[in-house]
């Protein structure tokens, strides 16, 4: 089974979505076969992510950074969405951080990117913004040599 983790930004430019969601779906596709898919399902890349691997039949990992993971979702909406693929999850892999912390963000980050064959980041390519951000599990996957897939739109930019 492929094994493929995502990590990515909560906040996706309404100019870059359409582009992510396509190059997402594109990544996946090109994986034939069993698929399990690692997310740590924040609100903006890791909920898309989670959504399309379902929708492509593959298995997912739900990576939990805290126990107190699900008070940071300010939208209920996304806190919803949230709640719909944790219970759609095929694992769920809990850190043992009691409060979400930029260590327990990093952590999950990490072992998704310790646990994947191959790492999509939906990333602009910026310094993370905390301990635990994209910038730093791109950092940390290409440190140990773990492929890693970029995308984002050109020209677009996070406010």
């Amino acid at each position: 089974m492929k094994r493929i983790g995502v990590t990515g930004h909560r906040d996706i430019p309404a100019a870059a979505r359409a582009h992510i969601r396509a190059a997402i779906a594109a990544v996946l596709r090109g994986h034939p076969g069993s698929l399990e898919a690692l997310s740590s399902l924040a609100a903006g890349a890791d909920q898309l992510f989670a959504d399309l691997a379902l929708d492509q039949g593959a298995e997912l990992t739900v990576v939990i950074p805290s126990g107190d993971y699900e008070d940071g979702f300010d939208d209920p909406e996304e806190l919803a969405r949230y709640r719909d693929l944790k219970d759609r999850a095929t694992l769920e892999v809990r850190m043992a951080f009691p409060h979400s912390t930029d260590e327990a963000y990093y952590a999950a980050g990490a072992y998704i990117a310790d646990h994947c064959d191959r790492l999509l980041a939906v990333w602009d390519g910026r310094p993370a913004r905390g301990l635990g951000g994209t910038g730093d599990i791109v950092r940390y996957a290409r440190e140990r040599g773990k492929p890693v897939t970029v995308i984002w739109c050109e020209g677009v930019e996070r406010a």
